[in-house]
This record gives structure tokens, sequence and C-alpha cells, in this order.
């Protein structure tokens, strides 16, 4: 079976399978139970544990009614590593973290690949943290699930809207858009840009810019799905990385939303 192997491991999150494990459980168990909307949608940080995991755990911890009844994921980020016209997909059959492979679904990708920006690039996932960090959460609240991994490239809001609503379906599919925010502001002209970004998200924004967002595009393609313009949108955290670990001169925005 040809897997991708962790790239961040060590680097973004611990990679000792019992640290890690402990440390996704100590970001979810800090936060608190209650009752709460079941998403279809999350939109999720994706740094180092360390700067974004306590914002992306108040996403993840939506899902804890949902254990047992997800059993697939559509994961769709942006690529920090390569050039990418269109979309990606990869084509091995499982990606790998400490905590041991998640499955690919072969059939959902396939059925990606017949849109004619999809196409199949293992360079592009091998070394693209957006994705592999969201897993060992998913890994921890989820049971068995299979994965359908999507690097976003140049693509228009319509393209990636239009593979979204393509494997989008039932509900024992969840989509997850990973998306840090504003990139390198003062502590106080990013905490302003992040606000006004969400702000724009929650009317409905679906042009959001790259410097808004490192994973607009994805994002865009998601506020243009026809479930997007019917559920409703709620954000859950806001945060930068001077609020975690981070220096306040340069910062990066997290923020965590769901659609219910």
């Amino acid at each position: 079976m040809k897997v991708r192997p962790a790239a961040v491991a060590g680097l973004f999150y611990e990679s000792d399978p019992a640290a890690l494990r402990e440390q996704v459980s100590g970001l979810l168990a800090a936060v608190e139970p209650g009752q709460h909307p079941v998403p279809r949608a999350l939109i999720v940080p994706h740094a180092g544990y360390i700067y974004s995991g306590s914002t992306a755990a108040l996403a993840y911890a939506r899902l804890r009614s949902l254990r047992g009844k997800v059993r697939r994921i559509l994961l769709f980020g942006p690529a920090h590593r390569v050039y990418l016209q269109g979309m990606a997909v990869p084509g091995v059959e499982a990606f790998n973290t400490p905590l041991g492979n998640v499955p690919l679904d072969r059939r959902a990708i396939d059925s990606l690949l017949a849109l004619p920006d999809v196409s199949v690039s293992d360079e592009a996932h091998e070394k693209e943290h957006s994705l592999e960090v969201q897993l060992p959460f998913l890994q921890c609240v989820l049971d068995d699930f299979q994965l359908v991994p999507v690097v976003v490239g140049q693509s228009n809001p319509d393209q990636v809207a239009r593979a979204i609503e393509l494997v989008w379906r039932g509900e024992e599919t969840l989509l997850l858009v990973s998306t840090d925010l504003s990139h390198f502001h003062h502590y106080e002209q990013a905490a302003r840009l992040d606000r006004l970004t969400c702000e724009r998200l929650l009317a409905g924004a679906s042009d959001l810019a790259g410097d808004e967002a490192c994973g607009a595009r994805a994002l865009n393609g998601l506020m243009r799905t026809r479930a997007a313009k019917e559920l409703e949108l709620e954000l859950l955290q806001l945060c930068n990385s001077g609020d975690t670990a981070g220096d306040r001169r340069r910062v990066v925005g997290y923020g965590a939303l769901s659609l219910h």
C-alpha cells in the first residue's frame, strides 16, 4: 500500500504517539462541553499546535456527538509548497501520522478527477502541512473514517465549489476547510483585519484575498456552495499567535468557524 508519510510531525505537533495523543486530548479537554448545533462543515487553522491548536480544538470539540457517525472527511486546504494550477489529489492510498494510517476514499477521489481542473500530484501533498495538521485531531475525535484530501492552487471559487459539491453528500460526510488568516502584521492591526475578514465571511462573502486568508481559494469555494447559502455560519473563536505563543510584533491570525 502506498502511504504518504507524515511530513511535519515533530515540527507542528508531537512526533511521539503517546505525547501526540496527550497533546491533542489536552487541547480538546480544555473546551467546555455543551449543546451545540451539529456541523456540516468546519473552518479550522493549520499552524503549529502551540499557536493555533487551542483554536482548532474549539472546532473539533463540535464533533464529539458525531463519533461513529462521520465516516468521510473532505479536507480542502491551500498549496504552500508548490505552484499549483487547479486542484490536486494524491495518488496514494493512505496518509500517515504518528497515530497511524488514515485511509483515503479512492472512489470519491476518482470522481473528482473527472473534473477538468483536478489532477493527481503527490508532489503537492508531499510536504503540505495545511492538511496534515488536521489529521491527529480527527483521529482522536472520530472512529474510523476515510479521507478525501484536496490541495487548492490557482482555482476560481466556482471551480472549487463544483469540486466540493460533487463529493459533499450525506450526513456521514463532513467538510473541513483549512486556513489561517492574516500574516505578519502587528498584533493590533492583525486583530482588526481578521475581525473584518470574519465579519465578511459571516455576511456570506466569497471573494476573500490571499492576504486575508491563505486558504482563501478553498474558503471562497465553500462560500459559493448551495449549502453555505442555506446553512448558518458561526464564529467560534478568533485570535492570533500573539495570544498564544508568538511575538506580538509579527503575528498570524487564526479563526475557527462552524457551518450548521
